[in-house]
């Protein structure tokens, strides 16, 4: 079992937990993602690293409350248990000194790109850092990418702070600023994904996107995770979960990612139906 040492509410909805896991934590790179199950016959769930401390031991996740196991996960607290936790799986992150380096977090992808950001400011690179979330509540973390980006620049759709509009306007502003820009990294939502690969593309910039494609094992036995890069057909699981986001092909990746939308919901209304739940961002269970 793996006691959960720590657990806080960021966002609405968004919670951290930091789990008790020493052989996980000393050897999990920036980049890299474990697979948690609650209980025994419960699902197996993703999520990628947000951060590890080697000498504690521990591995801090951060998830959104959106789904049954999810909302679920969001149910416990410092000193409950989970029945498993591996990792750390995937490949990591690429770290070496690139020169001059943007990297994107959308909604809960500043999580994963807050440890990328570090890393890769840790090996000399010039960091800029572009985080962006709906509003002003839901954004987090933004103190600790202050200190893992050499700038960071803020956008919220509606405009409540920072930047009114996309990540993707900040990032057409530092490409104009800067001619010699040598890496991209965004972390996201699909859509935001996608709209930043298509922008890099315009200016021939490498941009490398984190996948979070449909998985059940985590080990490329299955094959759930499979998605289209460069017209080969790749495993996020074991080839990923980072790829060249001038070559996903992002539309196949959003028609698999909604192929058990209709099951996911039934699984959801029926345990709120059964529960009662209330989730950490105060709505209410039940239909």
């Amino acid at each position: 079992m793996y006691r959960i040492v720590n657990r806080e509410v960021l966002a609405p909805a968004i919670s951290l937990i930091e789990i008790k896991a020493p052989l996980v934590a000393g050897k999990a790179k920036a980049g890299q993602f474990v697979i948690l199950r609650l209980w025994e016959g419960g699902e197996r769930i993703p999520l990628t690293i947000a951060d590890f401390d080697r000498e504690r031991g521990t591995i801090t996740c951060v998830f959104q409350e959106v789904g049954k196991t999810t909302r679920q996960l969001g149910t416990l607290e410092a000193g409950d248990k989970l029945k498993d936790f591996a990792g750390p799986l995937g490949l990591p992150s690429r770290i070496q000194n690139f020169g001059s380096v943007v990297c994107i977090g959308g909604g809960v992808g500043v999580a994963p790109v807050y440890p990328i950001a570090r890393a890769l400011k840790d090996a000399g690179n010039e960091v800029t850092g572009i985080i962006g979330a709906r509003n002003r509540e839901l954004l987090f973390w933004e103190d600790r990418m202050q200190a893992a980006c050499t700038r960071l620049l803020v956008a919220t759709d509606d405009g409540s702070y920072g930047h009114h509009g996309f990540v993707t306007d900040l990032l057409r502003e530092v490409i104009g600023e800067k001619k010699e820009l040598d890496l991209c990294i965004a972390i996201g939502p699909l859509p935001m994904m996608r709209a930043v690969s298509n922008l890099t593309r315009e200016y021939g910039l490498k941009t490398v996107v984190s996948l979070n494609s449909i998985m059940v094992d985590g080990t490329g036995m299955c094959g759930c995770c499979r998605v289209t890069v460069g017209g080969e057909t790749k495993f996020t699981c074991v080839d990923g979960p980072e790829f060249d986001g001038h070559l996903v092909d992002f539309e196949e990746m959003a028609r698999r990612s909604v192929i058990y939308k209709p099951m996911e919901q039934l699984a959801l209304e029926l345990y709120l139906g059964e529960t009662g739940h209330r989730c950490s961002c105060g709505r209410g269970g039940g239909k």
